[in-house]
């Protein structure tokens, strides 16, 4: 009788773990629409376009990508749940190089954070990322500079990608100002 039970039970069990049907990947909540997405409507315009050209002009002289997203909400979540989330959706970065940079902020929670691609690690770490968001950003929000707060913590994140560059100098540097990055 304890051998049907055991049987009947190993049966139930194989029954159970079957495998899960594939999970697909997260949708963005968002779409990536350019090196600055601002949900939140925090960024002067005009200072909206003066970041992308800087992102722009860093990725091409020191490789990685970097972007800046706020956002509304983050909905419930932990910002370093909803920051990695967001960085894969919008693959953010080179994907064999895993060197992508997120800015997010949430000004509705008052949060921000500066997720790092793990194949940066090496020379731009959270620790640094941390100290960043410390030193440069968080002191202008608490005057209520979005702006400002953002626009340095962009200026500081070029500058790191230039002092400790990841990547061999790419073709394009001999046609760029490097002045007009950092």
């Amino acid at each position: 009788m304890r051998l049907v039970w055991l049987l009947s039970g190993l049966l139930l069990m194989a029954g159970c773990s079957k495998p899960a049907p594939d999970v697909p990947e997260p949708k963005p909540e968002l779409k990536l629409t350019g090196r600055v997405v601002d949900r939140a409507g925090i960024i002067d315009p005009r200072a909206k376009e003066r970041i992308a050209k800087r992102l722009a002009m860093a990725e091409k002289l020191y490789g990685p990508q970097m972007v800046v997203v706020t956002v509304p909400t983050l909905k419930g979540k932990a910002i370093a749940d909803y920051s990695i989330d967001l960085a894969r959706a919008l693959q953010v970065g080179d994907a064999k190089r895993n060197d992508g940079l997120l800015l997010l902020v949430a000004p509705t929670e008052r949060k921000l954070r500066i997720e790092v691609g793990i194949g940066l690690e090496g020379s731009f770490s959270d620790i640094f990322a941390g100290k960043i968001i410390r030193e440069t950003i968080t002191p202008a929000f608490k005057k209520g500079d979005f702006t400002g707060g953002i626009e340095a913590g962009v200026d500081r994140m070029i500058r790191r990608m230039k002092e400790v560059p990841t990547l061999p100098a790419n073709d394009n540097l001999q046609s760029l100002d490097p002045e007009k990055v950092a």
